[in-house]
């Protein structure tokens, strides 16, 4: 509070008056809502401020006692309880925003009292936002889809329910830590799910250059397919292959910023290769779906992914990785650096983000960090051949023959730093 408001007002006066304003603006905001309502409404600028006076009163007579500040409480519950059983006698239809704001204000005031003025303050402008964006709120609820909200709670319930219960610590032989694992599992679905969402804002919006960029972020194997099969309805060979180039430069931006995440060491090393790799591919990319072809053909696509965040596909998600953990392992051991290698390009054919996320785990433990980063190289390059042949095989025009082209262009480029 400003200490010079305490020269002129002792401290409980400087409170009852913080009370009076931050119970006037919640009751400024009902009272217009009220005179455009047209019906009965509760409240207004006088009876929120006698509200958020009688919590501010009720907490300065209970003191340490709870007890009769929730009883207080209860009393206000009642008025408004008969308040909202009359409005709904005199209207089909009523909400219950006033009088739940009713009781905001009365905790508004039991909280200035306990000095926790920034709570206070922070409540009753939340409650103004809430109460004035009734439309645009009701407008975006109308606008998500269920599927979309559900969506969302599987999002939370990986991130904020199962992965602070994980214990943070190695277990077993292969030193499995169920937090990292985890951890590697929600940092790959926040990657895929915030692509996904963006492709869901702008589904209809965009051609294949960003159906490209938005389905690498999320999954440049499965845009590589998309793309592929779509370039046989159009005569646009140059921007489909191009598309499928930006599509694996987005890969490598996301491989860049999943290793930052987890290996600081890997970063140093990877991460200026993978940021020069995709923005390269991504401009070569641009530049060749420039390119005239022969007719106009087909220029949108609309890649619809699957729902990145099904549980069945996390848990499977974590059980690929464990299993790479564990292959990993024993291909040091047993077989050394060549078992790595060997892994890392049998794994291209597959998702490479379990193996790689593997090595960014095990890499400055059992795995020296340049046999690490060589591995995921290997992987990244293994993977954009496995799409081209993609390309080759399910595009029935010049565009899988471009692909495949360029995407091996990419690959010989990918591996490049290893004979540096």
């Amino acid at each position: 509070m400003n200490p010079l408001l305490y020269d002129w007002l002792p401290p409980q006066g400087v409170n009852i008056l913080l009370v009076l304003f931050l119970s006037f603006l919640i009751g400024l905001e009902r009272e217009e809502h009220k005179a455009g309502a047209g019906r009965f409404a509760f409240g207004g600028v006088r009876t929120f401020p006698l509200i958020g006076l009688t919590g501010y009163s009720m907490a300065l007579l209970s003191g340490a006692q709870l007890l009769p500040l929730a009883l207080g409480f209860v009393v206000v519950s009642g008025f408004l309880m008969l308040s909202y059983w009359h409005k709904l006698s005199s209207a089909e239809t009523a909400g219950v925003t006033s009088e739940l704001s009713g009781l905001t204000t009365y905790l508004v005031g039991a909280l200035v009292y306990q000095d926790h003025f920034w709570i206070a303050t922070t409540l009753c402008v939340a409650s103004m936002l809430l109460l004035e964006l009734k439309e645009a709120l009701e407008g975006l609820a109308r606008r998500i889809a269920p599927a979309d909200i559900l969506t969302f709670t599987k999002f939370l319930l990986l991130t904020a329910v199962i992965l602070p219960v994980l214990p943070n610590e190695d277990f077993g032989p292969f030193s499995i830590n169920p937090f990292k694992t985890w951890l590697v599992v929600v940092a790959v679905s926040a990657v895929s799910y915030g692509s996904y969402v963006i492709q869901r804002l702008t589904r209809g919006q965009g051609g294949v250059i960003l159906a490209a960029i938005l389905g690498g972020a999320y999954s440049s194997t499965i845009t590589t397919v998309v793309l592929a099969r779509r370039s046989s309805t159009g005569n646009r060979p140059h921007l489909f292959a191009g598309g499928i180039l930006i599509a694996s430069g987005m890969m490598y931006l996301r491989l860049a910023a999943l290793v930052s995440i987890f290996n600081s060491d890997l970063m140093m090393r990877l991460a200026p290769w993978f940021m020069a790799l995709g923005g390269l591919a991504i401009g070569a990319g641009w530049l060749w779906s420039r390119r005239g072809d022969a007719g106009s053909g087909e220029n949108s696509v609309e890649p619809d992914p699957s729902n990145p965040l099904e549980l069945r596909a996390a848990f499977l998600f974590a059980f690929v990785f464990l299993a790479m953990l564990v292959a990993t392992h024993l291909a040091v051991v047993h077989l050394g650096n060549a078992g790595v290698y060997t892994l890392a390009a049998i794994m291209g054919v597959t998702d490479v983000d379990p193996f790689i996320m593997g090595m960014t785990q095990e890499a400055g433990k059992l795995a020296p960090a340049e046999v690490a980063s060589a591995g995921i190289l290997i992987a990244a390059a293994s993977n954009n051949l496995v799409k081209g042949a993609y390309a080759y095989a399910l595009s029935s025009g010049q565009a899988g023959v471009q692909s495949l082209w360029l995407l091996a262009g990419l690959a010989a480029l990918g591996l490049a730093p290893l004979l540096i």
